[in-house]
């Protein structure tokens, strides 16, 4: 294996260290827990990134989501150039905010009512922000592992940059912000039960990833959406549904469709904007009026509903209504790239789990199964480290932590899942056993 050249990347890195915190603007871009230099990408393409070195890299983390139909498809790449012809940002209403909640009221039709956002953090905070105010109860119930942005009132036993980063919760946020956030046990009801029974009349809602993808990726085993439901039912509490990472990605109509489950909000985050910065929250119509200026809920954002990320966001979503094929073929594809690390592991004992659903997948360093925040937290990190500096050498653009999750695209192709299991394969080859 031939180590690849980043003196480029390096030295953009030494700058930015000198002026960003860890270099980076978002913290696992720093490869913290996987050491190293982060590699500075100046464009991608399709199913590939490309260094500033002239490195290429099929790309395995798509803007973590949004990617779905690969970098820059043309069809998107010439809407939104039209639509820099009529201006970047208005700060006023357009008939595209329209369009876009038309177009996910008839794929979503629970979504009766939304707002448009710039961010899925953003998203989250207004969302539970309206479930309290129409129940008018101040706590909420989320998962241990599961992130839903970097909200105060999220920071609590929260997945992804905070698990890779050992942290587990974040300085600066007041125990009073968190004081009225209770945790519960991912796949565990009894857990969400119980904390009913202590607070039945204060929780205003359960918020949940119904497919929890930054502890990698943990499924919802059978009933237990279903049952979280159920509870808030019994309760008089809202459930909110975080879809920023599988709205219109798991399939057209997201986990609301696939599990069949139907929320009183739901949030969105980067795939209704193409990849561009946007969000969005909504459902009942009852619960949405409360949001001003119609009622007291305030939220408010200059760039909500930017017209060019709703030019992307539409182009993108449009395509995927009309052409359900890609759904198969991104799930075809993860399934060929699951079975295939598989076979691996097994031939090799490589002491793995692989976990996914449609195009999401993760592989754990650990051999147990993994369906919760604790079984994540037994991956070992040290091998991760390992397997990602290897693959990345090989031109396997992974996230660089154990706890994020695997993207395929439409424009990935058998020969690139081909390829990157044949790394893993020599991979787990030279670490046979461990």
């Amino acid at each position: 294996m031939e180590q690849m050249h980043i003196a480029h990347s390096e030295a953009l890195y030494d700058r930015a260290k000198e002026l960003m915190p860890g270099g980076v603007n978002s913290p696992v871009r720093a490869f913290q827990s996987v050491g190293g230099t982060p590699r500075f990408i100046q464009r991608a393409k399709d199913q590939y990134l490309y260094d500033e070195d002239g490195n290429v890299y099929i790309d395995y983390i798509g803007s973590w989501g949004p990617m779905i139909l690969g970098h820059n498809p043309d069809i998107v790449l010439e809407a939104v150039r039209n639509q820099l012809e009529n201006g970047l940002s208005y700060g006023a209403a357009t008939a595209l905010e329209v369009e876009m909640a038309e177009l996910i009221h008839q794929i979503v039709p629970c979504v009766e009512m939304m707002r448009m956002v710039n961010s899925g953090t953003e998203a989250v905070m207004s969302a539970v922000r309206a479930a309290r105010g129409f129940t008018g109860r101040d706590k909420i119930v989320k998962f241990e592992g599961c992130y839903h942005g970097h909200a105060d009132a999220m920071l609590v036993k929260a997945g992804s940059g905070v698990m890779t980063a050992g942290i587990p919760d974040s300085s600066g946020v007041p125990k009073g912000c968190t004081a009225d956030t209770l945790s519960a046990v991912y796949n565990d009801l009894d857990s969400v039960e119980q904390l009913f029974q202590q607070y039945p009349e204060e929780i205003a809602c359960v918020i949940v990833e119904p497919v929890a993808a930054n502890m990698g990726v943990v499924v919802p085993e059978k009933g237990f959406l279903q049952g979280i439901r159920q509870i808030c039912d019994q309760y008089g509490a809202l459930l909110i549904l975080d879809e920023v990472i599988t709205g219109f990605r798991l399939q057209l109509d997201g986990a609301v469709g696939h599990f069949g489950v139907t929320p009183d909000l739901v949030t969105y985050g980067k795939i209704i904007g193409g990849g561009m910065p946007v969000g969005a929250y909504g459902g009942r119509r009852e619960i949405m009026q409360l949001v001003a200026p119609l009622g007291s809920v305030y939220q408010a954002g200059t760039l909500s509903g930017n017209p060019v990320a709703m030019r992307a966001g539409l182009t993108q979503l449009r395509y995927l209504q009309a052409h359900p094929e890609v759904y198969h073929q991104v799930g075809f594809l993860s399934h060929r790239l699951r079975s295939g690390l598989e076979d691996i592991i097994r031939r090799h004992h490589g002491n793995c789990t692989v976990n996914g659903i449609g195009s999401l997948s993760c592989l754990y360093f650990t051999p147990e199964p993994v369906r919760n925040y604790t079984d994540a937290k037994k991956a070992d990190t040290a091998r991760f480290r390992e397997y990602f500096h290897f693959m990345l050498d090989e031109g396997n653009y992974f996230g660089p932590s154990q706890f994020e999750a695997i993207f395929v695209s439409n424009a990935h192709t058998l020969r690139e899942i081909d390829k990157t299991l044949g790394d893993a394969d020599a991979f787990f080859s030279a670490h046979s056993g461990n």
